[in-house]
Parts: structure tokens; sequence; C-alpha cells
């Protein structure tokens, strides 16, 4: 059973357009830089999502983005500093494999609460030196109050992720 689903899923990947692929990491990976993702963790991070397994090592990524193993190399620890990537390996294995989780996003803003934390509390310290009642003092207020709504949302919006994931699971 398993050499079938092998086979398969070389046929599925035969079956792929790979010149549509290859625009379609491209132009996503270009979407992402608009955004301000840096651009080649932006390629390496389209190339996993498009890997039907999740995973390829950093030789496969290099051959399909026509980039260096170091290029690669220095954009996967970006992308794992975010937690949008995971490095692992086979048992007896030298090489390593770089994964996306189909959970990386809900992961991802979860581990933010930290971030914003720290955020709301950089931004007192700025408040306290500027005054509240300065338009600068105000402005970071603004900020700072921002952060701790969007922070507070997040508890609803996860488990209402979770609860449309598991209904389309159900589907």
């Amino acid at each position: 059973m398993a050499k079938e689903s092998k086979k398969t899923r070389k046929a599925d990947r035969a079956e792929r357009d790979e010149v549509a692929v290859g625009r379609f990491v491209e132009r996503f990976a270009l979407i992402m830089s608009d955004s301000g993702f840096p651009r080649m963790p932006a390629r390496v991070f389209v190339g996993l999502l498009i890997a039907d397994e999740g995973r390829s090592t950093a030789a496969e990524l290099a051959a399909m983005l026509h980039v260096s193993p170091a290029a690669i190399s220095i954009a996967v620890r970006y992308l794992m500093q975010l937690g949008l990537v995971s490095r692992e390996r086979e048992p007896g294995e030298r090489r390593d494999h770089y994964r996306v989780h189909n959970d990386m996003w809900y992961e991802s803003l979860t581990r933010r609460d930290e971030t914003l934390v720290r955020w709301e509390q950089g931004l007192e310290e700025g408040i306290a030196a500027l005054g509240v009642d300065s338009p600068a003092g105000a402005r970071l207020d603004e900020t700072r109050r921002f952060f701790e709504f969007v922070r507070g949302e997040f508890p609803h919006l996860l488990r209402k992720w979770k609860e449309i994931r598991a209904a389309g699971r159900k589907s």
C-alpha cells in the first residue's frame, strides 16, 4: 500500500503544470514581499507551501528556486525565527528537512500574544516619558490600546477558527 501511495504522489506531481507552479511561487512570493516580507524567505516559504508533503531539503528548495543552498539556509533561519517553518531530520539521515505545518498560522498568532504584551509594555514607557496629554503620548497610547484590543480578541478569533476548521473536516 505504501508503494502505491508513493506512485500516486509521483503521478500527481507529474500532472502539475510546472511552469504555472513556478509562476505561482514567484508571484505569491512577490505579494508577500510587497507586504514587507523579505524576498528570499517569501520564495522559500511558498516553495514549502506547494510541496505535497509540506517539506523539502535545502538542496530541493535550491534546485526549485534556482538559488544557492546558502541563500536557502539564511531564508530558513528567518522563517524558523517566525515559527513558520520547523527543521526535521529522519533517523540515520544527515540532511535536514524543512517543514511547514498546516496549523502554522494558528501557532504563529498564538505566539504573537507575547509580542503584543512586550510592545504594550514598551509603549507604556514612551507614554510615561512623553505624557499622555501630549500629541505624541496620545498617539502612543492609541497604539498601545489598539494592541491591547487585538490581543484581547485573539482568543475569540482562534477559538472560532478551530470551530470552522473542525466543521470543514467533517464535510
